[in-house]
């Protein structure tokens, strides 16, 4: 037997959890279900009791019963609600942690490409169902029986027409969802990929309107939008249809009871009040079946919701708790390292080996698509190897904790994103502030001066995107984020991509500074001033190592090999 399907995933487990409040709630539903026969009950008393008889006690102390079980009801009514509502409140406690984590590792392990809250939006989806009167329908529906039985104490044919009422009833439901599912869970597919992608077109508005795409773009997303409309359309349409269908079969079959409860009565095999209770206990057992029809369509989306947060959290298993291991000293060590990037079918880095001792700083060089990015975000273990081992101080750099790990490494990727907060907080990585560590890094990237003629400082807000700041700022605060906290690792990705003059010169300062600290430096680059500060550099080409040495060795390399080409005819620019 496979020993993963005895297996609970989160979701199951934090449902399990929260058995013993649904296990209140269907108590509560069971008494409530019992009072709902007062009604019924009192009735049957002022027909066949009071009204024969004349008594006046009798109708006040019944009337005076019957108002407190009412009450009562309407108190078990609300403590149920409140049940289930700590019970979704408990569950998205339970697990909106978790889902962040998995939704920040599929945009993490893909690239971007599935980066989605959709996660944390089916939970919110399925917490509103469990508040909503819908999930009641389903505490109420077992008790059915219960009311049937009650109708055939009145009589034997009552009982049978009730029974037949209920079975055309769930067959209209049983067709409800036979028609709709298909149909809403495409449209809700659909308008998940639209939604997404219109994220997307939000994010690069600039692009889109500087090359005129949003003629093209909105036409996109108008004929997606357009088919999902046509999907729930045609569901609303069919549900529509069935619910009214439902409407009338309730009310004809309540209309219908109160003619055989004439007729029985007439034939005088049951009372006046047996005759208008049977109608009332029709109602109230048909209600759930008709609130199920109607709420269908919010059923399917809480079913779709679990489904597909369930094969998440199955997919994607917790993370192991690790143990400890000491602060990284910086030295890394690839070992026929073959690295695919997320959703590519052919490696990046073709088994590669090398080691960077502590301190040494290395330059990366290649042409576009040599594999440097790619080589580097291995070295940081976020993207995994698909064979061989990439060890940081002797250990896997997947097996370290990356909580612990990250505060000794520090990273500048190529586009860099300031998030939303103060100049102090992007740089102390919104941990616990430590203005002497910020002011420390900051004038390590000396950014320092540049800081203080912000507005306010280093409590200057950023907005979305770095705000109003240039892609030089950005980078040059992106550096002393990574220099904050003194990192023994510490990997620029194009450090001086955007910078004038003044920041490559703090560039260089920083590198100089770095290593006198004896930090373990990789910088991918492909502008040479920069290489003037490095000790080591390796050049890829076609994702295998061609040169890794000291500086001098392999420039010098470099220069023979130019050398030794043929001189090609010059090339004038008209200008």
């Amino acid at each position: 037997m496979n020993l993963n399907s005895k297996t609970k995933s989160d979701l199951e487990d934090a449902l399990y959890q929260c058995r013993h409040s649904f296990i209140s709630a269907a108590i509560f539903s069971m008494c409530i279900n019992f009072l709902m026969l007062v009604p019924v009950i009192y009735m049957l008393q002022l027909y066949d009791r009071v009204i024969p008889s004349g008594s006046m006690s009798t109708l006040i102390m019944l009337t005076l019963i019957a108002m407190f079980l009412f009450l009562t009801m309407g108190g078990l009514e609300w403590v149920r609600s409140m049940i289930l509502v700590k019970v979704s409140t408990r569950l998205e406690t339970l697990l909106n942690t978790r889902l962040h984590d998995i939704s920040f590792k599929q945009s993490l392990y893909t690239g971007g490409k599935k980066a989605s809250s959709q996660p944390l939006d089916d939970l919110t989806g399925l917490r509103q169902f469990l508040t909503g009167n819908g999930l009641f329908a389903f505490f109420d529906a077992p008790w059915i029986p219960v009311y049937i039985a009650v109708m055939f104490m009145f009589h034997a044919w009552i009982g049978w027409m009730a029974v037949i009422t209920a079975c055309v009833l769930i067959l209209v439901a049983v067709a409800n969802e036979k028609l709709t599912r298909n149909a809403l869970t495409e449209a809700n597919n659909i308008a998940m990929a639209n939604r997404a992608q219109l994220n997307k077109s939000l994010v690069n508005a600039e692009v889109i309107e500087s090359m005129g795409m949003l003629g093209s773009m909105r036409a996109r997303w108008l004929a997606r939008n357009d088919e999902v409309l046509q999907f729930q359309s045609n569901a609303s349409s069919k549900a529509g249809l069935l619910a009214a269908l439902s409407k009338v079969l309730r009310l004809a079959s309540q209309s219908l009871i109160l003619g055989l409860g004439a007729y029985l009565a007439i034939q005088r095999e049951i009372s006046p009040g047996s005759m208008i209770a049977g109608s009332i206990l029709l109602g109230r057992a048909l209600a759930p079946i008709d609130q199920m029809i109607g709420g269908w369509k919010g059923f399917i989306g809480a079913r779709d919701q679990y489904s597909r947060i369930n094969e998440l959290f199955k997919g994607v298993p917790k993370d192991e708790e690790r143990m400890s291991l000491p602060d990284p000293q910086g030295e890394l060590t690839a070992e026929s390292a073959l690295i695919t990037p997320p959703g590519a079918k052919l490696p990046a880095i073709k088994g590669v080996s090398f080691t960077i001792k502590k301190g040494q700083l290395v330059g990366i060089l290649g042409p576009s698509g040599a594999g440097k990015s790619t080589l580097v975000r291995a070295l940081l273990g976020i993207w995994p190897t698909s064979s061989g081992k990439i060890r940081l101080d002797g250990a896997d750099v997947f097996t370290w904790d990356r909580e612990e790990l990250g505060s000794s490494i520090g990273y500048l990727p190529q586009d860099v994103e300031l998030f939303e907060g103060t100049v102090s907080e992007n740089i102390s990585r919104f941990g616990e502030l430590d203005s002497e560590a910020v002011i420390k890094a900051c004038k390590a990237a000396d950014v320092h001066e540049m800081i203080l003629r912000f507005p306010d400082g280093y409590d200057t807000m950023i907005g979305p995107a770095g705000g109003t700041l240039s892609g030089g700022q950005r980078q040059r605060i992106g550096l002393a984020r990574a220099l904050y906290g003194d990192p023994a690792l510490i990997v620029l990705d194009e450090p001086n991509a955007n910078l004038d003059e003044a920041g490559e010169t703090a560039l260089t300062k920083a590198m100089t500074g770095l290593r006198h600290a004896d930090v373990t430096v990789l910088v991918v680059t492909h502008r040479p001033n920069i290489l003037a500060a490095m000790d080591n550099i390796m050049i890829l080409n076609d994702g295998q190592i061609v040169a890794f040495d000291q500086r001098d060795k392999v420039l010098a390399q470099l220069q023979s090999q130019q050398t030794a080409l043929p001189a090609r005819p010059s090339t004038v620019v008209p200008g």
